[in-house]
């Protein structure tokens, strides 16, 4: 590992036979363990010099977390485009697919994120799940929902709303509705909780109403029936009115 140089301090790599430096750094950048491919392309939706608006596919995590290091949205797009100091203005949960916006300067990140944080993005998704001919659609969902560290579900209980969903039924067909879904906050897992919470769980949602088992590596058969198709807000470096729209369509409700 010396030979190759893969232990590097500030003024380069270590041969092994400088003297020791008290307070000196070192450090080693260990092997990734191997990631099962997500068999499936990261549309680029838009590009300039600030942004660059992508079309993540189901399955892909946004960015690095956990197992999932290489096979990311983030990862794939520096290297495809070139960009290494690309990062990532907010998340999308790695089993729902849509659009990701990826700041290209890394001095104007915060100016983007704090778009998401104040709530000045509206973002449009749309899902696939079953239909209720007694539900009266639209309606607003709040609720206040708990996800704890190392607890794969979210829940709701009893106290002060944290979360907002705006919820449409857009059409209908053999058992299904096709709904638009219009967060007004950002909890983790929301739309899928708020949907469950109706008796409309998402087709394919491995955690609501049930948890179920991991799928077998390399299983990409039953995508989340949700995808963030709209994102559409001022531009905080440029000033310009921005509005972003998928490309991509829900397995569940073929032909659109």
């Amino acid at each position: 590992m010396l030979a190759e140089g893969r232990f590097v301090f500030a003024e380069g790599p270590v041969t092994g036979d400088e003297p020791y430096a008290v307070g000196r750094y070192l450090w080693f950048h260990r092997d990734f363990a191997p990631e099962e491919p997500v068999p499936f392309p990261v549309g680029v939706v838009y590009r300039d010099a600030h942004l660059v608006v992508a079309d993540k596919p189901h399955f892909l995590a946004t960015m690095p977390r956990g197992r999932h290091i290489t096979e990311t949205a983030v990862a794939r797009l520096r290297r495809d485009l070139g960009l290494p100091e690309l990062q990532p203005a907010h998340r999308l949960d790695r089993l729902t697919a849509g659009l990701v916006l990826f700041v290209v300067r890394p001095g104007e990140r915060g100016a983007y994120q704090t778009l998401f944080r104040d709530r000045l993005v509206r973002k449009e998704y749309e899902a696939v799940a079953p239909y209720d001919s007694g539900l009266v659609l639209p309606r607003t969902v709040r609720s206040r929902i708990v996800k704890e560290r190392g607890v794969l579900a979210a829940r709701e209980e009893p106290g002060e709303p944290n979360s907002e969903s705006r919820i449409g039924l857009l059409d209908h067909r053999d058992g299904l509705g096709r709904y638009r879904l219009l967060p007004a906050t950002g909890r983790t897992h929301q739309l899928r909780v708020h949907m469950n919470s109706l008796g409309l769980p998402l087709v394919n949602d491995p955690v609501y109403p049930v948890t179920e088992p991991d799928p077998a590596p390399g299983d990409f058969s039953r995508p989340l029936q949700l995808l963030a198709r709209v994102l559409e807000f001022t531009d905080p470096v440029t000033g310009e009115p921005r509005r972003f729209e998928s490309g991509l369509r829900l397995s569940a409700w073929p032909g659109r």
